[in-house]
């Protein structure tokens, strides 16, 4: 369920007229893991699998990319709508997220508000290496591509989505949400759970990009990161860092790059070192 009607009443020039709107759900999911509480998901019901998955792999609470604990119903509420899981993960696959202990709380608007602690910032890990190059133009077909598939956000006006693509820019996955990094978690989750992460070259979101968006992508191995709005100074920090190319402002045949500009194919020539962003 992603979306549910409300009747509300329309104010214009003309008067007032009542109206029955089609408005994004937002449901809580609470996530134990061996039968304790680890994290409460504030997001829009559907795709919950790959939610958690990605969540998951996003937040190194999972070692390995290979091992897909399955989420055991323990609560659901009047409407269907689950909204407490279970895990089961042995000791030998839980990662630094989990022995860190943080009390997570993901709400649809921010990733990291509510968490008890940020958190060391340093991340592990080599910076990407990537050989892959696209065309700044090649960024409108994927925005256009992700539009194609945000059937949420045709209904309701209310939704964020997060797209991946593989290196010749041909669609992988569609993902919306009612938080931005909750329909990343979800297109990663996608791709872990049918083994393709590593086709995953280029993803594009909706909205701006946080740090967090920026920390997700690096974790799944993914070399480009674009976005309709601004990018965050932090993003562009973390980015220049993990060696993602990142790209704002992505509309109208535009687009801004603020880290890694020398993966963009392109007949101009750039003014910023094409090694050092």
């Amino acid at each position: 369920m992603a979306t549910r009607n409300y009747q509300g009443e329309k104010f214009d020039v003309q008067g007032v007229d009542p109206v029955v709107d089609a408005l994004t759900v937002e449901e809580a999911l609470q996530i134990n893991i061996n039968g304790k509480p680890f994290t409460m998901s504030m997001r829009t019901p559907g795709a919950d699998n790959d939610l958690i998955r990605g969540l998951l792999h996003s937040e190194a609470i999972i070692t390995s990319t290979q091992f897909h604990p399955t989420p055991i119903l323990q609560k659901e509420n009047e409407e269907g709508i689950v909204t407490v899981v279970d895990l089961e993960i042995p000791e030998a696959y839980l990662g630094i997220g989990y022995s860190n202990s943080r009390s997570l709380l993901s709400v649809s608007s921010c990733g990291i508000c509510g968490k008890t602690e940020l958190g060391e910032k340093a991340f592990e890990g080599k910076a990407i290496e990537a050989s892959s190059q696209f065309s700044a133009e090649s960024f409108t077909e994927m925005f256009a591509q992700m539009n194609r598939g945000q059937f949420d956000f045709k209904q309701s006006g209310g939704t964020h989505a997060a797209a991946l693509f593989d290196a010749n820019g041909l669609l992988l996955v569609v993902k919306e949400d009612i938080g931005r990094h909750n329909a990343v978690d979800k297109a990663i989750g996608w791709l872990l759970l049918r083994g393709r992460m590593d086709e995953a070259k280029a993803m594009t979101v909706s909205g701006r990009i946080s740090y967090e968006i920026t920390i997700k992508a690096f974790k799944a191995g993914i070399p480009f990161l674009a976005a309709v709005s601004a990018p965050s100074s932090l993003a562009v920090d973390y980015a220049k860092e993990f060696g993602i190319t990142l790209l704002g402002f992505c509309r109208e045949g535009r687009a801004t790059c603020y880290a890694h500009p020398y993966r963009i194919n392109n007949n101009r020539v750039s003014s910023l070192n094409p090694k050092v962003s």
